[in-house]
């Protein structure tokens, strides 16, 4: 509660000082760096590793829905199975994860 007092503290000068809004700033920026960037970046870490360690008949979902079977794996791209006779080539980007294995 202090540090907003900070903020609104009268210097008699009419404006605040850098000095009282500078430490407020850097507080905000310490809070929004680890409840949206951090945890941000450690997801984006933790997926391409995920795309980086996926081999062929690994089953996949892409970004636009799509569920199928990976059977090449290229520079850039997948190319995947969806149907017995529908082979797609995905970008390695439109891989969102896994697809979950079904309970029996």
């Amino acid at each position: 509660m202090s540090i907003f007092l900070l903020f609104f503290q009268d210097n008699g000068g009419g404006g605040s000082s850098l000095f009282t809004m500078l430490p407020l700033l850097a507080i905000i920026f310490a809070i929004f760096y680890f409840l949206v960037i951090r945890p941000q970046q450690k997801q984006q870490q933790q997926l391409q590793e995920m795309i980086s360690n996926l081999k062929i008949n690994d089953e996949v979902v892409t970004n636009g829905g799509i569920i199928g079977k990976i059977k090449e794996i290229r520079e850039t791209s997948f190319i995947i199975q969806s149907a017995e006779k529908t082979f797609l080539e995905v970008g390695k980007s439109a891989v969102i994860g896994r697809k979950a294995e079904e309970k029996k």
